[in-house]
């Protein structure tokens, strides 16, 4: 093609893609942007496009560290669970009231277990073993 210049980007350019890529917006709308062909972006700003994601999480993960250094007990817990890979222990169920007209606080430990081995066998359509009438 006679009398077309080579497409050569400015800094300012250079710039404005890495900046627009770090927050998120897609390629095409990045290069409507700079009115020209997506193939011409992905040509011409490669390493723009490829290091955008990175710095944004790294500049973001320097906030998030400097939270955590100076005491927001938020950002450590964060930082914590992601990257030390903490977690929050399993959570323990205990009943403490009533459920309909059964006080469930005054049953033994031992006789809740029976009731939940009897309550997870009818749940499967097992029989219990017992008869519920007589208890026994």
């Amino acid at each position: 093609m006679a009398g077309r210049k080579p497409y050569t980007p400015t800094p300012e350019q250079r710039k404005q893609v890495e900046t627009m890529s770090a927050y998120g917006i897609p390629g095409a709308e990045i290069a409507k942007v700079l009115g020209i062909h997506r193939a011409t972006l992905d040509r011409h700003y490669r390493e723009e496009l490829d290091r955008a994601s990175t710095m944004a999480n790294a500049k973001v993960a320097g906030f998030l560290y400097k939270n955590a250094e100076a005491g927001n007990v938020t950002a450590q817990i964060f930082w914590l669970k992601t990257r030390a890979r903490w977690k929050e222990p399993p959570a323990e169920h205990k009943h403490s009231g009533a459920v309909g007209q059964y006080d469930l606080t005054k049953v033994s430990d031992a006789d809740l277990k029976r009731l939940e081995a009897i309550l997870g066998a009818a749940a499967l359509g097992g029989d219990t073993g017992g008869d519920p009438e007589t208890g026994g």
